[in-house]
């Protein structure tokens, strides 16, 4: 029986122990996770992120110097394009997207800027196939000729689009007055730039390629440019 109570005694105190030694242990990895682990790695990062730090700039800095001056070279090739192109005299540009015109006095100097209405890009097909597509040209251009209280000869498509038979070619029926305005300025290849009767449709896609302007706009255009003066349209 003795026997019996020594050993229940030895094997609690040995629990004991254990408990104890193992909540010393504890404690030991806590105060070294805690004060000793995290310290020193949360040094270690700072110092890293420090060293990034110190390097970044300099690495950015000859990064952004390439960019930098690669973009100053392609500034300096446009320029050069620009001023080339660009007229120092009067000159038309013509954007056919938003159907507005800007008239330059000069390289930099607007004039002037309004509506104007552009092809339709509409499609036309005749009886017998021929086939006309209602665009304005793109690129640069140049006024050809200029003409006050200009007179239309009407093109085979103008009957076509009517539902017409096609007249000769000197038939009285081919002129009409009045429809273009009080002056045209002519691109070459049968278009031009002149007024409308239609002035509502101004700002809108709506001609067989021709550019319309309105009556105090188109004034202003034919006043200001001259035979070979530059259109730009776009």
């Amino acid at each position: 029986m003795l026997k019996v109570i020594k050993n229940k005694t030895l094997k609690k105190v040995l629990k004991i122990s254990i408990g104890f030694l193992a909540g010393i242990i504890f404690i030991l990895f806590v105060f070294w996770f805690f004060i000793i682990a995290v310290p020193a790695s949360h040094d270690f990062s700072i110092r890293q992120h420090k060293k990034y730090i110190t390097l970044l700039p300099e690495e950015t800095t000859k990064l952004y110097q390439g960019y930098i001056t690669k973009t100053e070279k392609e500034l300096q090739k446009l320029n050069t394009s620009y001023n080339s192109l660009t007229p120092n005299k009067p000159y038309l540009v013509i954007n056919t997207t938003k159907n507005h015109f800007f008239l330059y006095k000069s390289k930099q100097d607007l004039l002037r800027e309004g509506f104007c209405s552009s092809g339709s890009y509409v499609q036309l097909i005749s009886n017998d196939d021929r086939q006309w597509v209602f665009k304005t040209p793109k690129g640069m251009h140049t006024i050809k000729s200029k003409t006050r209280a200009p007179v239309w000869r009407k093109p085979d498509w103008a009957f076509i689009e009517e539902g017409l038979p096609v007249p000769s070619a000197t038939h009285s029926s081919r002129y009409e007055a009045g429809v273009l305005g009080d002056y045209a300025l002519s691109l070459g290849d049968g278009y031009l730039i002149h007024g409308t009767i239609y002035k509502r449709f101004l700002g809108m896609p709506v001609t067989h390629g021709c550019i319309r302007l309105a009556d105090d706009d188109l004034e202003k255009v034919y006043n200001t440019l001259s035979i070979g003066s530059k259109v730009y349209i776009y």
